[in-house]
């Protein structure tokens, strides 16, 4: 009988912590599989594509708005957005050909977000186009030091010679 309580105390110290600290952990083993998640600024997230799981860490984490930069048929993460109950914004950004009017669209939809409250979340499918934007946005909006913005940028991809000229299409216009 002795033998019996001191293997199941043992087990006891083996077993998974299943208490108080265990939903904050598990979040951020979540975030930690989020392909190029990255935070910008209190409000402002990037990453590549989220699945369900991310996106419920990120609303826990304070995020209330996504800005999807995809094309295509985005209605099954319309659906996911309602289920999760995070407000969404469809931005069509062609890998190839990313435009003036994409950034306008962005920070319009940036504008309406903060207004409403919480963090916003921009996304692609691997954050390049999401990192581009939120460079963009914090150098011609929230005028925070280019030096600063464009490193968090180059940490998640080298812009190619198309999003380089999109780049500066941005800054002769905003700035």
């Amino acid at each position: 009988m002795k033998l019996l309580l001191i293997a199941m105390f043992i087990s006891l110290l083996f077993m998974p912590n299943s208490g108080p600290a265990a939903p904050a952990e598990d979040l951020t083993l979540r975030l930690n599989t989020l392909k190029n998640y990255q935070v910008n600024t209190p409000a402002m997230v990037s990453s590549g594509l989220p699945n369900r799981g991310h996106f419920e860490a990120l609303k826990s984490n304070g995020v209330a708005n996504v800005i999807d930069l995809l094309p295509g048929d985005r209605r099954e993460e319309i659906n996911l957005m309602q289920a999760v109950g995070l407000n969404y914004k469809n931005i069509e950004v062609q890998w190839g050909n990313p435009t003036l009017e994409n950034f306008d669209d962005y920070v319009v939809a940036m504008q309406r977000f903060e207004l409403s409250g919480g963090a916003t979340l921009t996304h692609c499918q691997l954050n390049w186009r999401g990192a581009v934007f939120t460079y963009l946005y914090r150098i011609t909006q929230l005028r925070e030091a280019e030096h600063i913005a464009r490193q968090d940028m180059d940490a998640i991809w080298k812009a190619n010679d198309v999003w380089l000229k999109f780049i500066e299409q941005v800054k002769s216009k905003y700035l």
